[in-house]
């Protein structure tokens, strides 16, 4: 088998994946301090550096304490890890041939207060408050204690990292920070020895120019009256380069200006979770045809990041979004981009869900809420018919109840029209023999929906608006299944063949209705979902015809584009599904 040199790249980053290397700069006349609530009882971190050229220490010093204890068994701590570092430094001289007699300097530390009179018996929460004046002296050294100052506790540089892409931290936890004050920096460098800066932002994206170079991040944090220490870490690779063109750079062509007055631009999102694709069985059975390196979370969500920035919406409802990636991707991705964020996790042990996003200069978010079908069936008079329909059959309860599928309900004010979007999102139940359970599922959902909008309608502060609906997601149903007759035509009826999709789960006397006159904003394209296995159209953005109407949907990728890394995911498609992209504008 013949390996390209992309691939020997990403190979060599999975199996010898090692920690970022980080590190602390700390001002050498502070010591940063932070209050730090825990389970088992108030403490505090404090760092400095200690620089002694004539003993040639040079190290920095962390700890950890009790707000209750006392200063001078805090001293006692600092004096004795001073010692040994001294005494470290001792033995090592000599050992050498030509060393000399070397006494180590005797340790003296104290702490002074411009507010309170300290001794042996003062508590340090008294001393370390934010209005106290605190200094810290090491031998004659000073340092002035900054309390609360910001830190960063922990920052990531992803392991896979591509050429005109977003970059930014996998991992970045910080305290007492406020980024609009903070100074960040990117370097790119062949040795780790010259580096060359490109960047100032939090998010960098490294030209074709940094290919085979390490990226370093800096960041010093700071808030509206403290600077903290500056901390720099360099990613383990280089930049690699990309495996050719990829199909939704030329999707880009069509959304390269923002949705015009008075309309939206609406995309639609299976990003395929991290939690289905991290196993030897994905990677084995489900999508052998993929490398393993492009199936890795840090790869694909590059692809997906940029795919979702560069598609200038003003809605994007994804869909298996990881817990993991909704904190440390998209959401700060998302919100630096100017959008606001909504999440709504899946029941019970799953860790994943959906997500909903909104540009904050186009809505104001009126409201968010989330329906756990199995949960909230019995607890809706407005889903009355479904109980009695599902408990007549015991197979059915179970295999229905079984299920964790949530729909999220966001209702939007838009700022320039003050009409209303009442913006749903669902994932439905997978399984091939399962049309009758989606057909709950999605009937439900938009009987919750209905609901929704009637009670939104009567509100004396919005009965005179324009209120329209948009219902996105993966509804698992192609064209033929009843969920699309159901969202299009209005009703189902009882003998309809979706019903009988599993002999034993047989759904009976239940006929669907809904009110809305809904559309497919895309309409019914060959592929939504394509993989070795199957290829079909199950992504769908529904719209109510009778408010908006579609000025454009953005064009598939070709079938070319499709089959040329075999199916999806692949090295140019992050996802199995393919996204959906179309501009609505309101009816006059």
């Amino acid at each position: 088998m013949i390996i390209s040199v992309v691939q020997k790249r990403f190979l060599h980053i999975t199996t010898h994946h090692l920690q970022n290397i980080q590190k602390y700069i700390y001002a050498m006349n502070r010591a940063y301090l932070r209050h730090k609530p825990s389970t088992e009882g108030d403490k505090f971190d404090i760092s400095f550096q200690l620089v002694d050229p004539e003993f040639k220490v040079d190290r920095n010093f962390n700890f950890t304490r009790s707000l209750d204890e006392n200063v001078s068994t805090f001293l006692s701590r600092i004096t004795t890890n001073v010692e040994k570092a001294y005494a470290k430094k001792n033995k090592r001289k000599k050992k050498s041939p030509d060393a000399v007699e070397d006494q180590t300097p005797a340790v003296s530390v104290s702490l002074y207060c411009n507010l309170i009179k300290i001794n042996e018996e003062v508590p340090c929460n008294q001393v370390f408050k934010e209005k106290n004046s605190v200094t810290l002296k090491l031998f004659d050294k000073e340092y002035e204690v900054v309390i609360n100052a910001p830190f960063i506790e922990s920052i990531t540089l992803p392991s896979s990292i591509l050429p005109n892409f977003p970059v930014y931290p996998l991992k970045f936890e910080a305290l007492y920070y406020d980024e609009k004050y903070s100074v960040f920096a990117w370097y790119k460098s062949h040795d780790k020895k010259e580096w060359e800066q490109i960047g100032t932002e939090y998010i960098c994206t490294p030209g074709d120019d940094a290919i085979g170079c390490y990226l370093k991040m800096v960041c010093i944090p700071r808030n509206e009256h403290h600077e903290g220490p500056k901390i720099e870490v360099i990613s383990d690779g280089v930049v690699s380069p990309t495996p050719g063109v990829f199909p939704f750079e030329r999707r880009h062509e069509f959304t390269k200006s923002r949705s015009k007055t008075k309309e939206f631009r609406v995309v639609t999102y299976n990003i395929l979770a991290d939690l289905y694709c991290d196993s030897d069985h994905t990677r084995t059975v489900l999508y052998p045809y993929c490398p393993p390196h492009a199936l890795a979370i840090d790869y694909r969500k590059q692809l997906f990041m940029k795919e979702i920035i560069g598609y200038n919406s003003d809605i994007v409802c994804l869909q298996e979004v990881d817990r993991k990636i909704f904190n440390f991707d998209l959401q700060p991705v998302m919100e630096r981009q100017g959008f606001g964020a909504e999440f709504a996790i899946k029941g019970g042990q799953v860790a994943e869900g959906l997500a909903c996003f909104y540009r904050k200069d186009k809505f104001k978010l009126i409201s968010s809420v989330k329906l756990h079908l199995a949960e909230q069936l019995q607890q809706y008079i407005i889903f009355k018919d479904f109980l009695q329909a599902i408990c007549a059959n015991d197979k059915l309860k179970q295999r229905f109840n079984d299920r964790q599928t949530v729909t999220q309900v966001v209702t939007l004010e838009c700022l320039e029209t003050r009409n209303l979007v009442i913006v749903a999102n669902t994932h439905l139940y997978f399984h091939p023999d399962a049309d009758h359970i989606r057909l709950l599922q999605g009937a439900m959902s938009m009987r919750f929906v209905e609901d929704y909008y009637n009670k939104t309608k009567s509100h004396l502060e919005y009965k005179d608006k324009k209120i329209s609906i948009v219902f996105c997601g993966d509804f698992n149903s192609v064209p033929d299944n009843g969920i699309y007759k159901l969202f299009t035509e209005g009703s189902v009826g009882e003998d309809y063949a979706d019903w009988s999709s599993n002999k034993e789960e047989q759904v009976k006397n239940l006929t669907l209705s809904q009110p809305f006159k809904m559309a497919s904003a895309c309409g019914t394209p060959p592929y939504t979902n394509y993989t070795v296995g199957f290829a079909d159209c199950l992504d769908y953005i529904f719209f109510d015809t009778n408010t908006v109407h579609v000025t454009q949907h953005v064009p598939m990728p070709t079938n070319d584009e499709l089959i040329f890394h075999a199916a999806l995911p692949s090295v140019v498609f992050p996802s199995d599904h393919v996204s959906l992209c179309a501009d609505l504008k309101w009816n006059e």
